[in-house]
């Protein structure tokens, strides 16, 4: 990339910011109450829906790109396909965050979005398995690219309970899938990563803690749902689709918190669907971890992750799974501290 195209995407992606942080403060002088109840990190009624920024920076690039760098587009069949998909998670989450959607609704829209996204291509054909090599999914392809878009939207929607946790490790993932994409060549998952990352720096900043507002579902599966379409894009980064593995990297700790909360409730028998506050990042927060040093914890994984999606660009092909291994053991280390915290301070896992 020139010095000229890098300032001018740079003069793009901060338009794009400034956009985003406009129509941020849009919403808190239009607000949506959030209520604070006994499962809340907050303690006053504050503004949700800021990521309708994130929403709008996003959709506006988008409109330029299709406008006048058809080179950084996937197939017309497929833009045109993430632009409804991503339209129809942005709205729905939008009316949640207003008037508080069933969660049968919210669902059923995730899946069709999935389904439109999947039927214009974007879909996983294989997988390079450690110590197996490549191999062909067939019929599974579809069924695990379904599930790994509505896995990782509702997983960052989980996440998103804590001032400034999300909003700034999804702005380290973004800034660093850009960064990848831009080297491998993947045209469209740059522009887009950097479209992200330029509407989360518009939002951040009233998001930090205490927050001014928060992202709400509208922002949470956005973007979730964009990073998990892109996640499907990226893997055409090489020809066994091993690329796919980047942005799960990317997002590891919060799809590690998630994951790990799904299961425990499962295995102790609560209702998985129930609203709780029994995160690994709430968990921390209740025991006496400040909201700051919560969020921070998180960006530091983001950090770290992106360092790890940069050397498994550098490994062999049969290795490069394997460097899940190092993030799994930092999460694991993490639950360990936290169920230390939470020992110690009383607390039950059960709240």
């Amino acid at each position: 990339m020139t010095l000229g195209a890098f300032s001018t995407h740079l003069l793009f992606a901060l338009g794009l910011a400034l956009l985003s942080a406009g129509a941020v403060r849009a919403m808190i002088r239009w607000p949506i109450l959030d209520i604070p109840n006994g499962r809340s990190a907050h303690s006053v009624a504050t503004p949700r829906g800021g990521g309708v920024g994130v929403v709008a920076a996003f959709l506006a690039g988008l409109m330029v790109l299709y406008g006048v760098a058809d080179f950084a587009r996937l197939e017309e069949r497929q833009f045109l396909g993430v632009i409804l998909a991503a339209l129809a998670i942005a709205g729905v989450a939008l009316a949640d965050d207003m008037r508080n959607l069933s969660a049968r609704l919210r669902l059923l829209a995730q899946l069709a979005a999935a389904l439109v996204a999947i039927g214009t291509g974007l879909t996983l054909s294989r997988l390079a398995l450690p110590w197996i090599g490549v191999t062909e999914l067939g019929w599974l392809g579809p069924l695990l690219t379904v599930f790994w878009i509505l896995g990782c939207t509702n997983a960052v929607n989980f996440m998103d309970g804590l001032d400034g946790l999300v909003g700034g490790t999804l702005l380290i993932a973004c800034v660093a899938l850009a960064a990848i994409a831009g080297a491998e060549g993947g045209r469209f998952v740059y522009v887009a990563a950097l479209m992200l990352a330029a509407g989360f720096a518009g939002f951040l900043p009233f998001n930090l803690h205490p927050a001014r507002i928060f992202m709400g579902d509208v922002g949470s599966q956005f973007a979730g749902f964009m990073l998990a379409v892109l996640a499907v894009a990226a893997a055409r980064f090489d020809a066994s689709q091993i690329s796919f593995l980047i942005v799960p990297l990317l997002l590891f700790g919060l799809l590690f918190d998630a994951a790990f909360t799904l299961l425990r409730r499962a295995w102790m028998g609560d209702r998985v669907g129930a609203p709780h506050r029994t995160h690994l990042y709430q968990m921390a927060q209740r025991s006496g971890m400040g909201t700051r040093a919560v969020a921070a914890t998180h960006w530091g994984f983001a950090l770290l992750q992106a360092g790890l999606a940069v050397l498994f660009l550098q490994l062999p092909p049969g290795l490069k799974p394997l460097v899940v291994l190092p993030a799994l053991g930092l999460q694991l280390a993490w639950l360990g501290y936290v169920a230390a915290r939470v020992r110690r301070a009383g607390l039950s896992w059960r709240d």
